[in-house]
């Protein structure tokens, strides 16, 4: 049955979905939470959280990766961010979280404009790295380039290519595109690329070498993508895609596996679970660890869109202040809004349906269901 709809005499488009359309179904058996283990690991890398924390200022802080590590998740730093351009940003995140609405987007450009200094980069790594947690930093595509040396030296564990969309074709008449294929195989680090959200587009990226794609395009709480371009992917429908290009790059490759890691639209407990169930090996928060009393952005959200020096895609929103890191990841929850304990809730929910780890609730039975629980 085809999945497209006539938009018009002249269009088609397809059907996709979002993470509110869809809910996951319990089987003929439950189990116990407690035998549940939501473990993963990419590369030689053993995470006991499937959390990636997004590499942007209001989320991680060097202290805050090192807290989300500790706690058995992954912080990924922004290494085109505040703390790569200043000594001591904190004073600059503590005026951003202060800026009147009409003032914000025209001031963090100017904060921005900063250039980035490889020498913090450098110290930056080598902080997290004291720590014993696992280092992660991200890049750009068009700061990669520059930059991957001074990371790969600084020791990164994990290197992470984020862009808003990131392909393993890149065209240009002005300058040589980053080749993607050479790039990760003369790295000997693992490689996260993205975003990717269609099938194509990932496949594409599985065959660069990547150890995993991170899925998603402008559908972050801090996005304004679908305004300002007219691009959105909605995230259940592009999460299945990419999981589908990761089983056929399976057979293709004769077993290379390539984790896809949701980043966007992941909000709340409940989407975390149906990015699981989509086929995500783990999720990327950035708003939901936003909310936590250490993030800093102090109770606020921003991306790197927010800042374009021309186009700005994004902007500061927000998001409060619901608990500490801790609370956020295991509870107690204080509130039923899926903001709280969201590692319990992915527990609880698999429990429910009678899976026991991530892999086997993969395959969990989904419904669509386009019901708008907030």
């Amino acid at each position: 049955m085809s999945n497209e709809i006539e938009i018009g005499r002249g269009k088609r488009g397809r059907r996709a979905y979002s993470f509110d359309d869809i809910a996951v179904v319990p089987s003929r058996r439950t189990r116990d939470p407690k035998d549940v283990s939501v473990g993963w690991q990419i590369d030689a890398y053993h995470f006991d959280l499937p959390i990636v924390a997004a590499p942007m200022d209001s989320v991680m802080s060097p202290d805050s990766a090192v807290a989300l590590g500790r706690f058995g998740g992954l912080g990924v730093l922004d290494l085109e961010g505040l703390w790569t351009r200043y000594e001591s940003p904190e004073p600059l995140l503590a005026e951003i979280a202060a800026l009147p609405a009409g003032e914000v987007t025209h001031r963090m450009q100017a904060i921005y404009s900063e250039p980035i200094k490889p020498e913090l980069i450098t110290q930056r790594l080598k902080e997290i790295r004291a720590a014993g947690v696992t280092v992660a930093g991200a890049l750009t595509p068009q700061r990669t380039q520059e930059f991957y040396k001074t990371v790969v030296n600084a020791g990164v564990d994990l290197f992470v290519i984020r862009g808003t969309t990131v392909s393993a074709e890149h065209v240009s008449g002005n300058a040589e595109p980053l080749n993607l294929k050479r790039f990760i195989y003369e790295l000997d680090v693992p490689v996260v690329v993205g975003g990717a959200s269609t099938y194509t587009a990932a496949l594409h990226l599985m065959r660069t070498g990547a150890a995993g794609v991170l899925v998603g395009f402008g559908g972050g709480a801090a996005h304004t993508t679908r305004v300002s371009l007219g691009i959105h992917a909605p995230m259940a429908t592009s999460v299945a895609d990419v999981a589908a290009a990761r089983r056929d790059y399976l057979d293709e490759s004769g077993g290379r596996y390539v984790h896809v890691i949701a980043d966007g639209g992941v909000g709340h407990s409940g989407d975390i679970v149906k990015a699981v169930a989509c086929g995500a090996d783990a999720v990327m928060l950035g708003a939901a660890l936003a909310r936590a009393g250490e993030a800093p952005g102090q109770g606020f959200h921003w991306g790197p869109e927010a800042h374009h020096p021309q186009l700005p895609r994004g902007e500061r929103v927000a998001v409060g202040s619901v608990g500490t890191l801790e609370e956020i990841l295991f509870g107690p929850g204080k509130q039923a809004d899926g903001t709280l304990n969201l590692v319990g809730a992915l527990r609880r929910a698999m429990a429910t349906t009678g899976y026991s780890d991530l892999k086997e609730f993969q395959r969990v039975e989904v419904v669509v269901s386009p019901y708008q629980p907030r």
